[in-house]
């Protein structure tokens, strides 16, 4: 398969307009891939927690408009990042401040994912919010279901930016067939050494692909990781971008993940989290 990680600049200087077109555009460029890949809430931008409510849409909205017509035209499967969603009972209504609160059937950091005719036919709402009380963990409602998207070269497991630190979430993939782990984020670059750590780590200790696609530049006064990486089963980074705007794109085998779990059978021997512990 061929990847492509485009690695957006988001920043405080382009509307969400400007962009959303923009990346369109990008998204076309990659035909004769097989997958691209965006990164977190790369509309707003992942700190910019005040245009949440102002710029949240539903699934059906302008982004996915703009990212279907985007993967038809260039004939490839799409994981157009995540958006700020309002859930469909709340289409008309927010907060004196914008935003919806978690009491009020709230926002959601929802990933979309479409086939190469333009369909969408997967949305997964981040189970992980990150903020510490603050933020994301209060503005947005979390998710409740892992999400696997097959594709006719391997399955897909879909998971968030902070969700990257909870490697029961990337087990409980493995357990509904995942092989390859695509995870958009919106990473600070404070914290860009964990970033690279953690995409090994969900790849050696799952025996998986991780597609890993960040944003670049600074929105909200945060200075973004960039750094997408692509690391394959046995922990090797194939291929790793820079700090600032770039497409990544990466070839690999996803055979190699079937060949690596005979290989080395690790999976097979484990005890804890299943329901009947092997004896």
């Amino acid at each position: 398969m061929r990847a492509s990680l485009l690695q957006i600049d988001v920043n405080d200087d382009e509307s969400v307009a400007a962009r959303r077109r923009r990346v369109a555009d990008l998204v076309r460029d990659q035909a004769g891939v097989d997958l691209v890949v965006l990164p977190e809430l790369w509309t707003t931008g992942a700190f910019a927690y005040e245009e949440f409510g102002a710029q949240a849409e539903p699934l059906d909205g302008p982004t996915h408009e703009a990212m279907s017509k985007a993967a038809s035209d260039a004939g490839v499967w799409l994981h157009a990042g995540s958006i700020p969603e309002r859930a469909a009972s709340e289409a008309g209504s927010s907060s004196a401040s914008g935003s919806a609160s978690t009491s009020e059937a709230p926002l959601y950091n929802t990933s979309l994912v479409y086939s190469p005719a333009g369909e969408l036919v997967a949305a997964y709402r981040k189970i992980h919010r990150f903020g510490f009380d603050q933020g994301e963990a209060v503005l947005m409602g979390a998710g409740t279901e892992l999400v696997t998207v097959r594709l006719p070269e391997t399955v897909l497991g879909v998971a968030t930016c902070y969700d990257l630190r909870f490697p029961e979430l990337f087990r409980g993939l493995v357990d509904a067939g995942a092989q390859t782990f695509v995870l958009p984020a919106g990473w600070p670059e404070r914290r860009r050494s964990h970033w690279t750590l953690l995409a090994q780590a969900r790849a050696v200790e799952n025996q998986a692909y991780v597609l890993a696609c960040g944003t670049a530049g600074t929105h909200a006064g945060v200075p973004q990781a960039g750094h997408s990486i692509v690391v394959d089963p046995w922990g090797e980074v194939l291929a790793e971008a820079g700090s600032d705007e770039e497409i990544l794109t990466v070839d690999f085998d996803p055979a190699k993940v079937a060949t690596t779990r005979e290989q080395f059978p690790a999976l097979k021997d484990r005890l804890l989290g299943l329901e009947t512990p092997r004896r």
